[in-house]
């Protein structure tokens, strides 16, 4: 993560930087055709070994390391072999980001579920144990109880993070906030459609806080 100014008001943003390498669509699937639905496959990355059937499957259009699919309603504007880039961003605009989460094993009930715990005086052995998971009937755990157990390592989508700035030379793009997953994790970066200024955002905060 850094850190971006706004020029005209010198307001500082937390913004987290992404390299958004370009993408080249290696599949365009309809609705019409035999796939019974409409989506875009893209490829990113570089791999050095790849089965023969992805081989065979991308061709003459290279080897990628990390190949995804994203539904699209209309694949009228998409082809085989064409290029993506983050040219189509503009700064403003309000984006959703699903990645993974880190990872972190095994965890107690407290770190995993945010419990409070047992008073940790008078003598309690347990303090930050889960307590009781149950009563007489039905005479066996519920499904869904909250329990210690795996945390983390699961998708999340972070949604109304804006771009601050896009810098398509260098394949870098700067977004307002925080995104999932650790460093050098993959992101899909996905647009709302909503172009909201920075600033603007900003003074509509403090006007309602100060009435």
């Amino acid at each position: 993560m850094s850190q971006a100014f706004d020029q005209a008001s010198g307001t500082s943003f937390p913004v987290t930087l992404i390299s958004a390498v370009p993408m080249t669509i290696t599949q365009v699937k309809q609705a019409e055709g035999k796939d019974k639905y409409s989506a875009v496959q893209i490829g990113s990355g570089k791999r050095k070994n790849v089965s023969k059937s992805v081989k065979g499957h991308l061709k003459e259009l290279g080897q990628f390391a990390i190949l995804s699919e994203v539904r699209v309603s209309d694949v009228g504007n998409y082809s085989r072999g064409q290029k993506i880039d983050i040219d189509g961003f503009q700064v403003g605009e309000v984006v959703n980001v699903i990645g993974t989460s880190k990872g972190r094993g095994f965890q107690g009930a407290m770190k995993r579920h945010g419990f409070k715990g047992f008073p940790a005086s008078h003598g309690h052995d347990r303090p930050r144990s889960v307590g009781s998971i149950g009563q007489r009937w039905p005479q066996h755990v519920r499904k869904g109880m909250k329990m210690a157990g795996h945390m983390g390592n699961i998708q999340v989508t972070v949604k109304n993070l804006q771009v601050v700035e896009v810098d398509a030379k260098k394949h870098l793009i700067a977004l307002k906030g925080a995104v999932p997953g650790h460093m050098n994790s993959m992101v899909k970066i996905i647009s709302t459609g909503k172009v909201i200024p920075l600033v603007k955002l900003r003074e509509v905060k403090e006007e309602k806080k100060k009435k």
